[in-house]
């Protein structure tokens, strides 16, 4: 497994697995155990969360695992993030909103150590951009997380260049990665400077949702088809065993580091993630590919 270097003393492995369905998977908490230590046995280390996930339940049926297994957390990074809230009907909500305040950050990250059965959370993501962000107050609830041991690393989810450089400028530590929406059938953030601004600050990005949540199997666009059949053709022509591995292996060429984020509770398409890295496309394979998604020829 490829390692990729956030910080000194800080590496994810190049495939993440993610638990945003974890809730949906109906595994039991032996069934969640075995594929986590599969995945580790890939060389999947790296596991994404969120407090919000599952409606707030993802973080404890991941904590259930460590409670099982405590010494398993030793062999792992946990990301999990917080700063949305979600009106369920069970906590006095009228509505979703956003929310950075240094209170709200504290509580969620105490939240999210009570709930994954663990002393320290590895890196704490914002989760969206707020409006009504104060990166002072930002500032001051990331420097009581960390002094007090329990947060190692901060960094941030769906930001944008202009976000990432106002919180960072309050800030007396790095921000170590952008999880951002990344895959052949969504290039926004290839196009926004989300990934130039990562390779300028040596920030690699994590991917959700790199294969476009599935819909790049199933949809009957004209986009779809295209891009279907330039990533059938290319698999035929790396050897993969099918279009999803052509997919992550396309993300992982570019020279942002990005790190694909695999939200399954199979392992077999989990391997099929690992199976990826050993796949390499050449520039005109690459661009092949940006084209069928594009709808016409680069410029």
């Amino acid at each position: 497994m490829e390692r990729v270097t956030l910080q000194e003393g800080l590496s994810f492995s190049r495939i993440v697995h993610g638990h945003w369905r974890a809730a949906d998977w109906n595994k039991s908490t032996q069934e969640f155990l075995t594929l986590t230590e599969q995945c580790l046995e890939l060389g999947i280390t790296t596991f994404d969360n969120a407090n919000i996930y599952g409606d707030y339940t993802c973080e404890g049926l991941f904590g259930k695992v460590l409670k099982a297994k405590p010494y398993l957390r030793d062999r792992m990074e946990i990301v999990t993030k917080c700063g949305i809230k979600l009106a369920n009907g069970k906590n006095g909500f009228s509505l979703n909103h956003y929310d950075s305040s240094k209170e709200h950050i504290i509580e969620s990250a105490e939240r999210s150590l009570k709930e994954l059965n663990t002393d320290y959370i590895d890196v704490l993501l914002l989760h969206r951009p707020d409006v009504l962000l104060d990166p002072d107050e930002v500032a001051e609830a990331f420097t009581l997380l960390k002094k007090q041991g329990k947060v190692r690393h901060f960094g941030v989810s769906n930001y944008l260049p202009s976000q990432v450089n106002m919180l960072q400028a309050s800030l007396n530590m790095p921000l170590v990665t952008n999880q951002v929406e990344l895959s052949v059938m969504y290039r926004d953030n290839f196009e926004n400077g989300v990934l130039d601004q990562c390779i300028e600050k040596k920030m690699p990005p994590m991917a959700w949702s790199p294969l476009n949540q599935g819909l790049i199997f199933t949809s009957e666009t004209e986009k779809a088809i295209r891009v279907r059949d330039a990533l059938k053709k290319t698999a035929a022509e790396i050897g993969a065993n099918d279009m999803d591995e052509v997919m992550y292996a396309w993300l992982m060429k570019h020279p942002a580091g990005i790190m694909p984020i695999v939200g399954s509770g199979r392992i077999e398409r989990i391997q099929s993630a690992v199976n990826s890295l050993s796949l390499k496309l050449d520039r005109q394979q690459w661009y092949e590919i940006w084209v069928s998604s594009r709808g016409r020829d680069v410029d």
